[in-house]
């Protein structure tokens, strides 16, 4: 079987690439993203029913106001792990009138039930949340590049986090594209994807050190060295993210609508990690590289004239 020249076709990964974060970005500022109620603020509802209910019964009542996004949990789950009396929602920050009305319908077509808790989440949280999320991704890309320049060198560190930057966007992309719910699970998703993408972008780089290292000559053919490396751990890779992915997609059809974004947004970031450590990061290396060496012998050239 003729195996692809993966560093060759480089463009057309960039191209691919962006065909999904242009208009992503594009959506981010035009149509902004669907936060949750840790961004926004909003109102959470804790609610024991006389009877059992469902998440889908109390789910169809907020549909017909438009909050079916609200996110509902079962707490006092009895054996069939789908019945509950205590329910908590959290939905968006409500007038009163329309709380009113919501409640009276639940009462309504789910029976009676006692209010445990009534409060309001305010949006500073959000802020103070995000600021965060910011704040660590970013020490976590000063890091890696600090640990990656010391352990490798300069230049796989800075293609290590734009690969990851890559990885991140892909992610916001689609959630911004699709609109679906970023809360504070979402960054903890993002945090994940950063970690598992790193892992396995450094595991394709220690084999193209060791492959310069035992094998390159200086002149010789770089790009043959790197698709070299990629096809050596590529098997790997392949098991590696087929193993997590298996587990991500049980989360996400069995794990309950709470986790739903959360595990969505692993599925998306996990194989864009797989993707951008092989086509990715490898590649910017590769470029990173080439210019740096074609820098030296301009610089060659001028010193001997």
């Amino acid at each position: 079987m003729k195996k692809i020249d993966i560093i060759g076709k480089r463009k057309i990964w960039y191209i691919l690439s962006l065909i999904i974060i242009i208009p992503g970005i594009v959506c981010m500022f035009t149509r902004g993203f669907n936060l949750g109620i840790d961004f926004t603020g909003g109102t959470i509802i804790d609610l024991k029913f006389a009877k059992p209910v469902t998440i889908t019964d109390v789910r169809d009542v907020m549909k017909e106001y438009k909050l079916d996004n609200s996110t509902i949990q079962l707490s006092g789950i009895d054996s069939n792990a789908e019945l509950s009396q205590d329910v908590m929602i959290r939905t968006i920050d409500l007038e009163e009138s329309e709380r009113k009305e919501v409640m009276a319908s639940l009462k309504d077509k789910l029976g009676n039930y006692d209010v445990l808790r009534e409060e309001k989440v305010g949006s500073t949280m959000g802020s103070e949340l995000m600021m965060r999320a910011f704040l660590a991704t970013l020490l976590s890309w000063v890091m890696i590049i600090l640990y990656i320049s010391y352990r490798f060198e300069f230049k796989f560190g800075v293609a290590a986090v734009l690969a990851l930057v890559h990885d991140i966007l892909i992610v916001l992309s689609v959630f911004s594209i699709l609109q679906r719910q970023v809360d504070s699970s979402f960054v903890a998703a993002l945090m994940t994807i950063v970690g598992y993408s790193v892992n396995d972008t450094i595991v394709i780089f220690d084999r193209i050190r060791e492959n310069l290292r035992l094998h390159f000559r200086r002149g010789g053919d770089i790009e043959a060295l790197a698709n070299t490396s990629i096809y050596q751990t590529l098997t790997r890779s392949i098991y590696t993210v087929c193993t997590v992915l298996f587990t991500t997609f049980a989360l996400y059809f069995f794990g309950g609508d709470t986790t739903k974004d959360f595990s969505f947004a692993l599925l998306i970031g996990f194989s864009c990690g797989a993707y951008s450590s092989i086509c990715i990061a490898s590649p910017l290396w590769v470029m990173f590289r080439n210019y740096a060496e074609n820098k030296r012998n301009k610089q060659r050239t001028v010193t001997a004239k």
